[in-house]
């Protein structure tokens, strides 16, 4: 109710100038040179109250349902999709509505309009000069009305972009706010999400895939590993029970091998904690059970038999 004060006030102004020369007492008479300005003030203020109280109606519905929307559940695929399509058609109307209050109110005065159609008849290369100069602004427009149906972002997806990974927080007009892990805030266009490639951990599903890499030596106990693995994951909630594998996925020359193990989470933050877990506590099985495994400079030395040489010294 307090931002429909605004147009309450508008329209209280347009029934004041529209019907207050009417009703004055005698001596309140106003000049006729004021009545008309009057009837013209009151018809602008009349349809500014009334686009913006509609624009305000939406916009407070939208908002309302957005409100209404749990997006603290592990897996909220739906209720981030429907988010991000409200919030960006929020944003969207609350611009056109503008833009059809202010074209209404300007219709309604006589010299104005005239002189609008003569300048939009007239303004061929003004209006070339400013399509162009408003290119950037119109291409992140149209992208942010395709982010908004087709979504290849939602709030809160989990995106690398830029080498940097973090949350989709906010999605604006022209701009999209991406929330990185350490806090900080990337800023970046929403015809980058349309324009070039990116990232999306969360694209289908929360669900994700985490991997762990470790350099041990070739004497190290696959087998062991595999099933240390397995105790790792089921002692930990981090673990949604649904992929865990260790293989070996390179040989090196300077005699290590490449273990790779791969475990599945819920979704991202969870799958980072995952991933050091495992990390940890495979490395202290390791110097605990299995100190050989780590990995070992191995050289060779070559010592020559000097007593051969003394003795063919003698001899001569």
């Amino acid at each position: 109710m307090k931002r429909f004060r605004p147009p309450v006030l508008l329209a209280l102004g347009a029934l004041i100038c529209g019907a207050g020369p009417h009703v004055l007492p005698p001596r309140f008479i106003l000049p006729d040179y004021l009545i008309d300005p009057l009837a013209v003030l009151s018809r602008v203020l009349l349809v500014g109250a009334i686009g913006w109280a509609i624009t305000t109606f939406v916009d407070g519905l939208t908002k309302r349902r957005l409100s209404h929307l749990k997006m603290d559940q592990p897996d909220d695929l739906t209720a981030r999709k429907l988010a991000t399509r409200l919030d960006v058609t929020r944003r969207v109307w609350v611009v056109l509505g503008a833009i059809v209050t202010l074209a209404a109110a300007f219709t309604v005065i006589p010299g104005v309009r005239q002189i609008g159609v003569s300048l939009f008849a007239s303004a061929g290369i003004a209006g070339l000069a400013l399509g162009i100069a408003a290119r950037p602004l119109l291409s992140n427009l149209i992208a942010g009305l395709q982010i908004a149906f087709t979504q290849p972002i939602r709030i809160k997806d989990a995106v690398v972009i830029e080498g940097e990974w973090g949350w989709i927080e906010e999605i604006g007009l022209f701009y999209v706010v991406v929330k990185i892990w350490d806090w900080r805030r990337l800023i970046v266009p929403v015809s980058y999400f349309t324009d070039k490639p990116f990232q999306n951990w969360t694209r289908q599903t929360a669900s994700i895939i985490g991997s762990v890499f470790w350099y041990v030596d070739y004497t190290a106990p696959i087998d062991a590993m595999r099933e240390k693995l397995t105790e790792i994951c089921k002692g930990t909630p981090l673990w949604d029970g649904d992929v865990v594998n260790l293989q070996v996925t390179e040989t090196r020359d300077n005699a290590t091998l490449t273990i790779r193990a791969l475990a599945s989470a819920r979704n991202s933050p969870e799958a980072w904690d995952l991933r050091c877990h495992i990390r940890e506590h495979m490395i202290a099985w390791l110097q605990a059970e299995h100190p050989e495994a780590l990995p070992r400079v191995r050289a060779e030395a070559q010592f020559q038999d000097m007593s051969e040489g003394v003795g063919a010294q003698a001899g001569s």
